[in-house]
């Protein structure tokens, strides 16, 4: 009775198209969900994050699970995780994920996961990481650690998303600093974001992390750019 009346004030809407969710779905309806552009790409280690980024980071392993394009179903659901506070969506895609990645035997190893940290200012204005339920939800699908502490945003920038390729090349130096590195040392580490377009955040992430000595690093976004 209860929850008729809290889905009758407060109805349930899907984080892609804003219909109501049935009693049974959960931040996405089955029709977005079925339409959501999955890359598979943990499945070829060959993909196009491994290409994008070789010879600029050595990665163990590398995917993204969506495929983001403007106007499209995934950018919708990142602004709602990023601008509206939906972060119950960044957790249903890091399970999702999770999931995945916990049969496949080059994650099996992961010893810590770690997000993208966001400068002290934005994460103040924002109030949360978008990437930390993701990466809590993918440490505990590998019975991993979930680190916030090692690695932190020295500058605040703003977003790269709408921005085309080449301006984001020339502008994107995000300045990272490592902090009691040596907690990490010899551990296989999973660097953990939101979206990778150009790579250049997430080269400047991994050459700051492989300082540390001894790791070994691998890398998993919520979505790439198409």
């Amino acid at each position: 009775m209860i929850k008729n009346l809290l889905n009758l004030f407060f109805p349930k809407l899907c984080s892609a198209c804003n219909n109501h969710l049935s009693d049974n779905e959960l931040n996405i309806c089955t029709t977005c969900r079925h339409q959501l552009p999955l890359t598979n790409f943990h499945s070829d280690k060959d993909n196009t994050v491994h290409k994008m980024l070789y010879g600029r980071v050595k990665l163990e392993q590398a995917t993204a699970l969506l495929y983001f394009s403007k106007k499209g179903i995934v950018q919708q659901l990142i602004h709602n995780l990023k601008y509206r506070g939906q972060e119950e969506i960044g957790q249903f895609l890091g399970e999702w994920l999770g999931e995945e990645l916990r049969h496949i035997d080059g994650y099996l190893n992961v010893d810590v996961v770690i997000p993208v940290p966001l400068h002290k200012s934005k994460l103040k204005s924002r109030g949360y990481n978008q990437v930390d339920e993701f990466g809590k939800a993918i440490a505990k699908a590998l019975d991993a650690d979930y680190n916030t502490a090692v690695l932190v945003k020295t500058t605040n920038t703003k977003t790269q998303v709408f921005k085309d390729r080449l301006k984001r090349n020339l502008s994107d130096h995000s300045n990272f600093e490592i902090i009691n590195g040596s907690s990490l040392e010899k551990k296989h580490i999973l660097l953990v974001d939101d979206i990778i377009t150009t790579g250049a955040t997430i080269e400047d992430c991994a050459n700051r992390l492989l300082l540390i000595n001894g790791i070994t690093l691998s890398m998993a976004t919520m979505a790439i750019t198409a």
